[in-house]
């Protein structure tokens, strides 16, 4: 059975409007979306452990949940889905240095400047895995053409308007079945 592991991005949770709405659409496929640890090796120890227990065929990951999902997929060379990554997240995410509250749910957590140095370290470039990356260029927290470049040897869609929520993620679900269906298959 297809198992697709959804990334959530900072501040944020496994239960969220796309992880819902990928669960919805892909019903009968299993769907893993944890809460990611606040420390980004800790993150990275947790989502390491699920694939290797879940091997799944599929990895989506939004804003941070991108950027792991990237190092994630060099590493497991599974192909994944990128929502709006974020590319440079030691750098994006400096000014988010002190308490937080998660969109989610409100409940608060520390980002501490140790984990800027912890994202730094995660850095790879996308060179060995298989990448659809869907932007939007109206995100008024990334530069969508960041990504645009950063990932330019692979499929990229560039929706002119919408946010970094990627809130009409619900039109792009079947251009995600086709990906991992033509990736299953190779």
């Amino acid at each position: 059975m297809s198992k697709i592991l959804y990334l959530h991005g900072f501040g944020s949770c496994g239960e969220g409007n796309k992880s819902r709405a990928l669960g919805a659409y892909f019903g009968s496929i299993n769907l893993l979306s944890p809460d990611l640890p606040y420390a980004p090796q800790e993150a990275i120890e947790t989502i390491s452990r699920l694939i290797s227990e879940e091997k799944p065929s599929l990895l989506v990951g939004s804003s941070l949940g991108g950027f792991y999902a990237t190092f994630l997929a060099e590493k497991f060379k599974i192909p994944a889905v990128l929502i709006n990554p974020s590319c440079k997240p030691w750098e994006t995410l400096a000014p988010y240095v002190g308490w937080q509250e998660r969109f989610c749910d409100g409940e608060m957590f520390e980002f501490k400047p140790l984990y800027l140095q912890q994202l730094e370290k995660l850095f790879v470039l996308p060179q060995r895995s298989r990448y659809l990356v869907l932007l939007q260029s109206e995100d008024e927290v990334l530069d969508y053409r960041v990504a645009k470049e950063q990932y330019n040897t692979f499929k990229v869609i560039v929706e002119y308007g919408g946010n970094h929520r990627f809130e009409n993620i619900h039109e792009y679900l079947s251009m995600i079945e086709s990906f991992m269906k033509s990736e299953e298959n190779k």
